[in-house]
């Protein structure tokens, strides 16, 4: 039996966004620049065209416009959204979601991740985690670690379909 695979393509505007902030200062993110990119990611605009399995998604704000094209089960390049260099390999965690893990290229630094959903409503759903998986991590590693706490940090963002 063949899979269904959902449609992510569409113009997709943000309806809520919980803990970006939070996020951003999890990752080391200076203040100056958490105030910048939230504001500016208040409101970010959300292209995706697909085919079959592979997805183009183009993400505006009024500071920058990013774009990544991978598909669900190979490795591809891309940037944490703290702007460091990683490899990220998506797979579908269930029929409706791709989740996907980053590795950085360089250094060390906290673990992210990324999932997109299409919910039964018809919602697209963007999760970025931040993790502290040992006591090591939580003590912090370099600048800005300083101010992780022993807790994940999630963010979460809703879209709507335009």
């Amino acid at each position: 039996m063949e899979r269904k695979i959902p449609d992510f393509a569409g113009t997709w505007k943000m309806k809520s966004s919980e803990n970006f902030e939070e996020l951003l200062k999890a990752l080391g993110v200076n203040v100056m620049l958490r105030k910048i990119a939230v504001a500016a990611a208040s409101k970010p605009s959300v292209e995706i065209t697909q085919e079959t399995e592979t997805l183009s998604i183009k993400t505006s704000t009024s500071v920058r416009t990013t774009h990544v094209t991978f598909t669900v089960g190979e490795s591809f390049n891309e940037a944490t959204v703290d702007g460091r260099p990683c490899t990220s390999l998506p797979r579908w965690e269930t029929d409706s979601k791709i989740s996907c893990e980053q590795t950085l290229q360089k250094g060390e630094g906290p673990k992210t991740s990324w999932t997109r959903e299409i919910t039964n409503d018809g919602e697209l759903i963007l999760s970025r985690e931040q993790r502290c998986d040992s006591d090591e991590e939580r003590k912090g590693r370099g600048v800005g670690m300083r101010t992780m706490s022993a807790d994940d940090v999630v963010c979460t963002r809703v879209y709507i379909r335009e």
